[in-house]
């Protein structure tokens, strides 16, 4: 399948998401009990909802996207190129821009959304923050009903794991072992909320999200056994 895959075909991306609000008493009442239900099961013995919610982030309900980052190769006169394009500020507004880039350049059946583990955290992240919203879904995000086999993602997560599937291993570790430059050598997704809400510096995070995009495109060239981006490749547009 790797070998005949287009990479023209694929949109790359990667999400930055952080807690709703910048801190837990910023919830209201009723929000604040839920947030406590929510993560009772994850939260040590002693470890109070307010002291858990730097990590809010991870769920949709509580959480927000501030950056969304994609990723396309082209290819002209025989030279490859790899473009990358953030959106970022407010969320309707980016994830309406998100969606609208996937109706009008990727809305064909043969076109594919790739990134690393998108179908566990990013789709699934994105589509509820989009019904929360009020944002039309793209077809391509839609999962409802649909047959595994209709459901047109590239994961490369779950091209790592090989039917594997207890197996979890971060971008950061696979871009280790398969000899590829980290992207994670600034923030990490431990510290965007602080980025966002402490420093005030949505560029920041842009970087970082689109390192990871490149990070993933240059995974699927070690899958695909060619050569991996080189810096004058990658253009932000």
């Amino acid at each position: 399948m790797l070998s005949s895959l287009e990479l023209d075909s694929l949109l790359f991306f990667d999400i930055e998401t952080v807690p709703v609000s910048s801190s837990y008493d910023e919830l209201d009442e009723e929000m604040q009990e839920l947030f406590d239900i929510k993560t009772a099961y994850q939260r040590k013995d002693g470890q109070t909802a307010s002291e858990f919610y730097e990590r809010a982030g991870i769920w949709a309900e509580f959480g927000k996207v501030v950056c969304i980052s994609v990723g396309y190769f082209t290819y002209k006169n025989g030279d490859r190129q790899f473009r990358v394009k953030s959106f970022a500020g407010e969320e309707r507004v980016l994830l309406e821009e998100f969606s609208n880039l996937i109706e009008g350049y990727f809305r064909d059946p043969s076109r594919m959304l790739c990134g690393h583990n998108i179908r566990e955290f990013d789709i699934p992240f994105v589509v509820r923050r989009m019904l929360i919203n009020g944002v039309k879904i793209p077809n391509k995000l839609c999962m409802f009903g649909k047959k595994p086999w209709e459901v047109n993602h590239l994961d490369t997560m779950e091209l790592w794991k090989i039917g594997d599937y207890k197996n979890f291993t971060s971008l950061k570790l696979l871009t280790r072992i398969l000899d590829i430059p980290s992207p994670k050598d600034d923030i990490d997704g431990s510290e965007v909320a602080k980025v966002y809400y402490e420093d005030n510096n949505i560029d920041r995070i842009i970087v970082y999200c689109e390192k990871d995009v490149v990070a993933v495109a240059q995974v699927l060239l070690r899958f695909k056994r060619e050569e991996l981006l080189s810096f004058e490749e990658i253009l932000s547009v």
